[in-house]
């Protein structure tokens, strides 16, 4: 049965061949009535149509009262600029970046469906059975090694991205994964449009980027964030999918504090705490905390040397290979080469009594 969203979703012809006006419309004039989607710290995204082309579109703009900042429009002009320019799978394609009748600036992208992955971690962790059947760890784990070939893109093109967390990354109804939200990009070489992040700060969610605090999400922020650094670099990146995976597999946030203070020092002073120490029902692969905590390293010159290292891990688990970060026991190669020849094993003992027994009656 279609729901009322796919309905509205589905092409109609008497769109798709209509004609196109010789008098017809460009740049905002194009565009039909903006419904408000959501809104953030700094900007508000609505719904609207393409009357040219007929389809429906995400259009952001900065709120009212940020358009005369010259930081906060250099930042939304650059989020569209990078976007558009990492045209990956894992970006949100941007469609046009102008300003309307009013000369306030705007962008419009294409409107992605789909749940954040803040809301599907906490789902799973309060046993939502729907969300526990569709995202078993393995499927997280697949939506982490998208998040990372994004990342490793983006890097590749010369990108940190510096805000990533759960609720930037959108995974939609047929597997596509989405990273967001490059709006505190740094393009390595060039300026930074960030403000370091304050301890005087208040904050009522640590876990969200605050309006006005451009230098990272409180709860997802970096060592070199934290120390106020300014030569950031990929391996800011690394730190963050080290954050992302912790929490997938122990379903807990990797720091917790009531200010920024307190998460501070936890993240500069104190000992990080294990996956498996946090999370001991759920059973964790003592090699996927490896990799995990090889990422969180607080020294960037300990950690995977490049998102495309940390990848390259994952992906080795997920093949049921050896990690590169973990020393494995005799015991451990031996239980995993059962494991992994456990029908060839079979097979061969099958075959060996199938052949004493088709012997001991021949005979």
């Amino acid at each position: 049965m279609i729901n009322k969203e796919d309905e509205q979703n589905r092409l109609k012809q008497e769109k798709t061949d209509e004609v196109l006006p010789r008098s017809w419309k460009s740049g905002s004039l194009k565009y039909d009535e903006l419904k408000p989607l959501s809104e953030g710290g700094t900007a508000k995204l609505f719904l609207t149509e393409d009357l040219n082309l007929h389809r429906r579109v995400a259009y952001k703009a900065l709120h009212d009262d940020l358009q005369d900042s010259d930081i906060e429009t250099q930042r939304f002009v650059r989020e569209a600029r990078v976007t558009a320019n990492i045209q990956h799978p894992g970006t949100v394609p941007v469609y046009e970046l102008g300003r309307d009748r009013s000369g306030q600036l705007f962008f419009t992208m294409k409107r992605v469906l789909g749940q954040d992955l803040r809301q599907i971690l906490l789902d799973l962790k309060h046993e939502v059975p729907d969300t526990v059947e569709k995202f078993p760890l393995p499927r997280l784990l697949d939506i982490l090694i998208q998040v990372s070939q994004t990342i490793a893109y983006a890097h590749e093109l010369g990108v940190v991205h510096r805000d990533l967390k759960p609720a930037n990354i959108i995974v939609g109804k047929f597997g596509e994964v989405y990273v967001l939200d490059w709006g505190l990009a740094k393009v390595l070489g060039g300026k930074s449009l960030a403000i370091d992040l304050g301890d005087e700060e208040p904050a009522d969610d640590l876990s969200l980027t605050r309006s006005g605090i451009h230098y990272g999400t409180p709860l997802y922020m970096t060592p070199e964030i934290a120390r106020g650094l300014s030569d950031l670099d990929e391996k800011s990146d690394v730190f963050a999918l080290g954050i992302l995976l912790f929490e997938m597999l122990t379903l807990e946030p990797f720091l917790q504090g009531d200010d920024v203070t307190e998460i501070k020092k936890k993240l500069l002073d104190e000992p990080y705490r294990l996956p498996r120490e946090v999370a001991p029902e759920r059973k964790i692969p003592k090699d996927l905390q490896a990799i995990c905590m090889k990422a969180l390293h607080r020294s960037r010159g300990h950690r995977f040397s490049s998102a495309t290292s940390f990848l390259e891990d994952l992906q080795r688990y997920r093949h049921a290979e050896e990690v590169s970060v973990y020393w494995y026991s005799g015991w451990e190669r031996f239980t995993r080469w059962n494991n992994q020849n456990a029908y060839l094993i079979i097979s061969v003992i099958s075959g060996i009594v199938g052949a004493g027994i088709y012997a001991l009656f021949s005979s």
